[in-house]
């Protein structure tokens, strides 16, 4: 069946004719088959989108995308992606499919796919049995989700909002070799999930999806979506107030309390350029981008672009140990015992060594979470500098250009931090020291709440049907806090609304807070809340935990290497 080409150009032009053209329905093994070939294609309102041409353009990186293959993509797109941009998305457009799509799971997740010769013969090979479906021989069976037939349970009530959890009450066996205890681990966390959640059958997710859309677009018809000007006067004169009283204590000797200004603002300051990263504030691309270009690389040395590019991914695959930066620490941390065998993470294109490093570090990552995590900071230096140094930033497109201005802000950052606060206006080494410390430290606390959200939450695979909305309320979790305390937490106290709606400024985040939570109750979904000292209890109950599965899962290791039945037969 011939496809009709896009008419972009390949610098991702818009067609020079708005006439709209006729597409062809797609069967499901075709699109398979141009997978299969290579070509990345996307679904989103039943079109399918051929975005191979517009992977060098994607202002928010190519990695984001390639997770959406083959995958009915709609929600994740929209709710990324202001109208403007989902419009022009339709001069990728090659065809049309027919509702219920049935996900594929993407090359990058493992996703195996046959080419159309493998197709046409399957089906002249299996005429008598009807053919093998699409679906299954898209990918290998996985022992991640495959296998979890047998686990598949009705939804339990009783289970309240709990964090998915194994802990002491697993029934896994420590008494096998290292990897089958992984994997059983494995079943048993996808077990509890789906005990906890709905199902992840096409059934219940098409109607979750249906009422998800819905509250989406009262949100957006009850003025949710528009940004509060007086709210952002509010915050500047917060953050000029506390830079210009850094510049006071340093006047008068008062180094340790400048810092403290310093560092308090920087933590403020981000979460306005966490707003202008989603395009929340003025939901204008550019100039939403040189704000948080302004805030993060010339006020905060920090790089936009290298955040841009981590968080949008994490957006879509939360909480995946192999797939989500946000969650990729080792050896300092892990928050899955999937992290000990030892991954390959699909962003940083690397091994996730579980080597001699972690091994020790992991034992005692309970009690050095906050420690590191108030030097956290430094951390954001380097990976900032190595996205901008090695050109992992868009070359192509609308934010081509932004990599010089982050450079330039780069450069300004460390002549007015760096030479003129801490060199000139600090006379000594040790005022110095204490000062850069202290104004790092203080800004630490936003990597706690950064990380909070999630770190306690389900990592477990449900599989390529999960709707969007279920994929962020499992793995994200809110924090109760005050009104009057809205602006220390900046909107991450509300991130599981957040992620579902990313472009929503945080300033009505509370607002929506009710309407979500109804949301969550017609459709079965638990929504996790937290005081912030019980979930900080939460992410140190996960840490120990995964701490104490690396002990057994160390202790199978040694046995086995003490038996010599490297191969399970003893089992």
């Amino acid at each position: 069946m011939p496809l009709v080409q896009s008419t972009a150009s390949a610098g991702g032009a818009p067609p020079s004719s708005t006439k709209t053209k006729t597409l062809p329905y797609m069967s499901r093994d075709e699109i398979e088959a141009m997978i299969a070939d290579g070509r990345k294609i996307i679904l989103v309102d039943d079109y399918v989108l051929k975005v191979d041409a517009w992977l060098k353009y994607h202002p928010g990186g190519e990695i984001s995308i390639l997770h959406l293959v083959g995958r009915d993509a709609t929600d994740e797109v929209k709710a990324l992606h202001s109208k403007e941009a989902v419009q022009q998305m339709q001069r990728y457009r090659v065809g049309r499919t027919r509702s219920p799509w049935k996900n594929f799971r993407p090359p990058i997740h493992g996703g195996v796919f046959r080419t159309a010769s493998e197709i046409e013969e399957s089906q002249e090979g299996v005429s008598s049995s009807k053919g093998s479906s699409s679906s299954s021989s898209s990918r290998p069976p996985s022992p991640v989700f495959d296998a979890e037939g047998s686990y598949i349970k009705q939804r339990s009530t009783g289970r309240g909002n709990r964090p998915s959890s194994v802990s002491s009450e697993s029934t896994v066996d420590p008494d096998m070799d290292g990897m089958s205890y992984l994997d059983a681990l494995t079943r048993e966390h996808i077990s509890l999930d789906l005990e906890k959640y709905p199902q992840p059958d096409a059934a219940t997710q098409a109607h979750i999806i249906v009422k998800y859309r819905a509250l989406y677009q009262r949100l957006i018809d009850e003025g949710y979506m528009v940004t509060s000007r007086t709210a952002y006067v509010t915050e500047c004169c917060r953050y000029f107030a506390l830079f210009f009283g850094s510049w006071i204590c340093l006047k008068y000797g008062q180094y340790a309390l400048g810092g403290l200004c310093l560092g308090l603002m920087w933590h403020q300051l981000v979460f306005t350029a966490h707003d202008a990263g989603h395009i929340g504030i003025t939901h204008n691309y550019q100039v939403d981008s040189l704000i948080g270009i302004f805030i993060a690389d010339f006020v905060g040395g920090l790089s936009l672009g290298w955040w841009k590019s981590s968080h949008n991914v994490h957006h879509i695959v939360t909480n995946a140990p192999e797939h989500d930066p946000d969650i990729e620490h080792m050896p300092l941390f892990a928050v899955s015992h999937r992290l000990l065998a030892s991954l390959r993470s699909t962003y940083y294109d690397r091994i996730m060594a579980y080597d001699a490093a972690a091994k020790i570090l992991l034992r005692i990552q309970a009690w050095t979470y906050y420690p590191f995590l108030a030097l956290g900071r430094f951390n954001l230096y380097v990976l900032s500098w190595q996205f901008l140094l090695t050109g992992r930033s868009p070359k192509k497109g609308i934010a081509a250009w932004h990599r010089w201005v982050e450079l330039a802000g780069q450069v300004f950052f460390w002549y007015w931090f760096g030479y003129v606060m801490v060199y000139k206006c600090i006379p000594d080494g040790w005022s110095r020291f204490t000062f850069i410390m202290v104004s790092h430290i203080a800004s630490s606390p936003l990597h706690v709440q950064i990380v909070l959200s999630h770190f306690a939450m389900s990592t477990a695979d449900l599989g390529p049907q999960e709707s969007f909305p279920q994929r962020m309320l499992r793995t994200t979790m809110d924090v109760d806090c005050p009104p009057w305390l809205d602006f220390i937490h900046g909107g991450l106290q509300f991130q599981a609304i957040h992620h579902m709606f990313p472009r929503m400024p945080r300033h009505n985040l509370r607002k929506a807070q009710k309407l979500v939570i109804e949301f969550c109750d017609e459709v079965g979904i638990p929504y996790a809340y937290y005081g912030f000292a019980d979930g900080n209890k939460q992410v140190i109950g996960r840490l120990a935990e995964v701490s104490q599965q690396a002990a057994i899962f160390s202790k199978c290791q040694q046995s086995i290497v003490q038996s010599g039945d490297f191969f399970g037969h003893a089992h």
